[in-house]
């Protein structure tokens, strides 16, 4: 597949100076991240959204190791590197960026992004990351939350349909 048809897969030193470029020439950086183990639609709305929050949106993908600490040792269903390539082929997608731990704190302190984007489905004040991207003068946007339309509630929908199919 031709790689000009994908937005890129930076290193965490890549990211911070992509970053600080963006910012450098005047663009809004906006940063998200999560496991998108089962890309669905409403994650696509979600990134879309968040990508209207500014310039250029980079994504913080956790790895495999974070997905099995966040989610349990199922999980991550497909494996970091397909994870990157389905967000890297979604449009409103300007880069994706890997990290180990649970939290964005780390990485959100390296690219300072102008505006962090979480789910409506938190509050702002219950983000342990809301302290760092407030230290580097950004703001949080909650996006709106699509109800019915998470990784949990599909694999339990494939269960459901395929249970005791041999």
């Amino acid at each position: 597949m031709p790689e000009r048809y994908f937005s890129p897969l930076f290193s965490i030193e890549a990211a911070e100076a992509w970053s600080a470029g963006m910012r450098a020439a005047g663009k809004t950086v906006v940063f998200t991240n999560g496991c998108f183990d089962v890309v669905h639609a409403g994650h696509v709305e979600y990134l879309a959204w968040a990508r209207t929050q500014g310039d250029v949106l980079v994504v913080g993908l956790n790895s495999d190791a974070s997905v099995r600490r966040l989610k349990g040792e199922r999980r991550p269903l497909a494996p970091f590197a397909d994870r990157a390539r389905i967000l890297r082929a979604l449009r409103c997608v300007d880069a994706v960026v890997g990290f180990e731990e649970r939290t964005p704190e780390a990485i959100i302190d390296r690219l300072k992004p102008g505006v962090h984007v979480k789910s409506a489905q938190y509050k702002e004040d219950e983000l342990p990351e809301r302290e760092v991207v407030l230290k580097h003068g950004g703001r949080i946007a909650l996006a709106p939350h699509q109800v019915g339309h998470s990784t949990t509630d599909l694999i339990a929908t494939i269960l459901r349909r395929y249970a005791g199919e041999g």
